[in-house]
């Protein structure tokens, strides 16, 4: 058996970045790590402690007020530790917060209503990370089909060089679907390439999401300035102003060499998108509807 590898913590000391957010912003993308919640045995990494009073402290810094909590690998099936990050958050301020989790196919009606009543939005599935994936590609329809009455949507994390192969079963989803961080093709690829040009289809087929978050896991550098990635955010805003979400990745998990600090994602996201419209468009409205806030 392979040793289970130990990432990097973020970076614990954010700066206030340069960029303003508009009021109201939402980050999609975040994960937890508190003491107490046990790992799944099957996981392929060890997360650094990463608590909700340390995301309440970033995202005081970086100005941003509500949250997406994203089911990570390491817990599996097992939601407990962003269910209740979330309750935690709307217990203090009403509509907060939201989470995308992970289910498998013996999940009840009555406990979709449950998790849908709580805040839930949707179900991740991950191919990307051991653990991350508890249903077979070939029961993806059944499941879009039990969350559709609920409104719910299908997130997806795949290597980047999958999307070809992938492509028939994103186009034959009768559910919204999201994808993270650039859909994770290589910045240096360009957006000429087959596997972005396949991401920009998707979105401009209306059904589709794309969070233009990770740029440390898609650009040539861990850190900034991200030059690379900024032609990539640029298409995709192109082709789907309405269908462009944001998210901090935080505290970016399944990293082992270093992390930036949050400001410089901010940043970065100020350099790529110049127009305050399109900033509160892709901060605030965007997501606000996407998730139901």
């Amino acid at each position: 058996m392979s040793e289970i590898r130990h990432c990097l913590p973020p970076d614990r000391n954010p700066r206030r970045p340069r960029l303003v957010l508009p009021e109201g912003s939402i980050d999609t993308h975040v994960h937890v790590f508190e003491p107490g919640y046990p790992l799944s045995p099957g996981r392929g990494y060890n997360p650094p402690h990463s608590t909700l009073a340390d995301l309440k402290h970033l995202h005081a810094t970086l100005g941003i007020g509500r949250v997406v909590f994203t089911q990570p690998s390491v817990y599996g099936v097992d939601n407990s530790a962003i269910l209740n990050a979330m309750a935690a958050l709307n217990a203090q301020s009403a509509n907060r917060a939201r989470c995308v989790v992970a289910l498998g196919m013996g999940v009840t009606d009555r406990e979709l209503a449950a998790l849908d009543a709580s805040g839930v939005r949707g179900v991740r599935l991950n191919t990307d990370n051991k653990g991350g994936m508890p249903v077979a590609i070939r029961d993806v329809p059944d499941l879009a089909s039990r969350i559709s009455a609920f409104g719910w949507h299908l997130e997806f994390l795949f290597p980047g060089k999958d999307i070809i192969e992938l492509m028939p079963v994103f186009t034959a989803l009768k559910v919204p679907m999201s994808i993270a961080h650039f859909a994770y093709q290589p910045a240096s690829d360009g957006v000429a390439a087959a596997g972005f040009q396949a991401l920009i289809e998707l979105v401009r087929r209306g059904n589709t999401w794309i969070k233009i978050s990770g740029a440390n896991r898609v650009s040539t550098t861990d850190l900034p300035p991200y030059d690379d990635v900024k032609p990539m955010a640029h298409a995709l805003i192109e082709a789907a102003p309405q269908r462009v979400l944001w998210g901090t990745d935080w505290p970016h998990p399944n990293k082992y060499l270093v992390n930036p600090n949050d400001a410089d994602l901010v940043d970065a996201f100020g350099d790529w998108v110049s127009d305050h419209a399109m900033r509160r468009t892709i901060m605030v409205d965007t997501p606000a509807a996407f998730y139901r806030f």
